[in-house]
């Protein structure tokens, strides 16, 4: 009875998962989802995909973040006076760890290049976002659970 079983309807038939792989590498494909009624192949190259969050370039001046969580970059902000604080990823904002717990920074508060300043989100993963300067926090630009983006100021700092 197997012999008489069209090869193109086999969804597992030997050859056809050749083709995919074939398929896979020349266009450089990690995966491959196929699924017709009831049958379905899923083929897939390497590791599980991970999706890595775009790197923003740290202030020469920041030291590396603790823990490996990326570093706020300091930019000129619209005043001579002041620098703003802006964020390295695309995310949630947050402005203290825990929904009880105090605010991280507030206006007036002095911090340090390694001072955290705020959590922002991103895929379920929270980083610690270190004030990258030191000065005194002029003002908070972003609402507390405001999406974000690469690059938005999030605080205006004027330097020590």
């Amino acid at each position: 009875m197997a012999d008489d079983k069209n090869p193109e309807s086999e969804v597992f038939d030997i050859d056809r998962l050749r083709n995919l792989v074939e398929l896979m590498q020349e266009h450089d494909l990690s995966e491959i989802d196929l699924r017709n009624e009831a049958k379905r192949i899923k083929v897939r190259r390497g590791a599980e995909p991970t999706y890595a969050m775009p790197a923003v370039a740290a202030p020469v001046a920041a030291p590396a973040a603790v823990g490996g969580a990326p570093t706020a970059a300091a930019a000129p902000a619209e005043d001579d006076n002041t620098t703003a604080i802006t964020s390295p990823m695309v995310g949630t904002f947050y402005t203290k760890p825990k929904p009880d717990s105090p605010n991280y920074v507030k206006v007036g508060d002095h911090v340090d290049a390694d001072t955290v300043v705020c959590l922002v989100e991103a895929m379920k993963m929270f980083n610690e976002i270190p004030a990258g300067i030191s000065g005194t926090i002029a003002s908070i630009l972003v609402k507390n659970e405001e999406p974000v983006d690469v690059g938005k100021p999030l605080f205006k700092v004027t330097p020590d």
